[in-house]
């Protein structure tokens, strides 16, 4: 076997260990939390993993200024506090960011537009590292560009600290009307479709052809309640990431197992009654509708 063979079964090889690692949080919740007190509620209520950042994104939204990795300390405490996976976020397009989050340990990377965005026209190249990176998008294009780039999962981008679940239902709805329009089309159709939409004609025809993405789809942005979280798992979606809706919640812990519960039985209407009832009140929301457009996180990194 030829070096450039041994390369490319290599970059196989990582590929499928990084799109694995992503299938496995699969049917699960994936929380935000801040330290490593927030780390064990979310472990002790049924998070699958958990996502270290400085400040959940409603706490973003409302300081302003700039928005930046944390601190590695932090991730290294959480990691030694909860045996669930830890994850941490980079800023788009912030390769050194990256780096530090992998060599600090972190078990995947979320390249995020709800930090501040370091390169305005590109994103890391994630194939590059062995550590897994999840990315957002709002459609199936951004979605094929990011699994092109090296993403071995996606979420909606949704609109991040609003706890308005309007957005990520957009996005899921968006990038499945996509998949079912190219599954009806001609390769050469397929081909028009990538070439208009600046997409990898490669991953166009493997999206109609398995008839979902490549890689694992979970539902990001104003998730605020259990029923927020069966709404997206209805709409087709792998599981939730979810930050601000349970730690702005009255009673965190009762909304993070009800938001873990309510994944795992989003299709049964008389038991997510059981789980919805007594939770506490739910983080404060802000409408999309009446959201400036400057003031919006999800148009980052298209």
């Amino acid at each position: 076997m030829s070096e450039a063979t041994d390369l490319e079964e290599l970059e196989r090889g990582t590929e499928l260990v990084k799109r694995g690692f992503a299938k496995m949080q699969k049917g699960g919740v994936i929380m935000d939390v801040v330290n490593r007190e927030q780390a064990r509620i979310a472990e002790d209520t049924g998070a699958v993993a958990v996502m270290n950042l400085e400040a959940v994104p409603a706490d973003i939204r409302k300081r302003g200024g700039v928005a930046r990795m944390a601190d590695p300390a932090s991730l290294r405490e959480i990691a030694d506090e909860v045996s669930i996976p830890v994850m941490g976020k980079s800023r788009i397009g912030h390769t050194k960011e990256a780096e530090i989050l992998e060599a600090a340990g972190a078990d995947m990377v979320d390249e995020s537009e709800v930090l501040t965005p370091a390169d305005n026209d590109y994103h890391i190249e994630k194939d590059q590292f062995t550590t897994p990176f999840v990315c957002g998008a709002r459609n199936l294009q951004e979605a094929l560009r990011r699994i092109d780039e090296g993403a071995a999962m996606i979420r909606t981008k949704g609109e991040a600290g609003t706890g308005d679940v309007n957005q990520a239902v957009t996005h899921q709805r968006n990038i499945k009307s996509a998949i079912r329009e190219i599954t009806g089309k001609s390769r050469e159709e397929r081909e028009m479709w990538a070439r208009k939409h600046e997409a990898p004609a490669d991953l166009v025809h493997k999206t109609a052809e398995m008839g979902r993405l490549p890689v694992v789809n979970f539902a990001a942005g104003g998730i605020a309640t259990p029923a927020d979280a069966a709404l997206m798992m209805h709409h087709g979606c792998d599981g939730i990431f979810v930050g601000s809706g349970i730690f702005g919640a009255e009673n965190p812990e009762a909304m993070g197992r009800a938001v873990v519960e309510a994944v795992n039985n989003w299709d049964e209407p008389e038991r997510l009654v059981e789980i919805a009832t007594n939770v506490g009140e739910g983080m404060k929301g802000d409408s999309n509708v009446d959201m400036p457009e400057e003031e919006k996180l999800q148009g980052r990194g298209v």
